[in-house]
């Protein structure tokens, strides 16, 4: 049975979705979210935010369900926070730009994983109320 991680990386890895859209889209149902207002949206955030310069598109999505699930923002961010710290543990950067390794030439994570990464971190606050 494919999971929701699953879906979600295979969703950016067959370019139906950005990163945002595909984490927003695989969890939309869990918070009232009409799919196709997922994808409007999520439309703005693929190559992360500012087109690369800030944060990875992926993480802005997991951002977007959590929010949707708490209704509370104090809580809201302290989870978020906890997305971003593990996210950045494993993949040593949030930003897009250094990920896909814009400066340098090596990436860092492919979109993929770093939707399933997101989605992956994501679950763990959802699923650990």
């Amino acid at each position: 049975m494919e999971t929701r991680k699953d879906k979600a990386a295979e969703l950016k890895r067959c370019n139906s979705h950005n990163c945002a859209q595909a984490v927003v889209c695989s969890y939309c149902d869990l918070v009232g979210l009409p799919e196709q207002t997922a994808l409007d949206i999520a439309g703005a955030y693929g190559t992360g935010m500012g087109n690369m310069e800030g944060t990875c598109g992926a993480i802005v999505g997991a951002g977007m369900i959590v929010g949707l699930a708490t209704r509370d923002r104090v809580l809201a961010r302290s989870r978020m926070k906890q997305i971003m710290t593990r996210f950045r543990q494993r993949n040593g950067a949030t930003q897009c730009r250094l990920l896909k390794g814009a400066d340098t030439g090596r990436p860092l994570r492919g979109c993929p994983d770093c939707v399933a990464d997101a989605s992956e971190f994501l679950e763990e606050i959802l699923w650990n109320d």
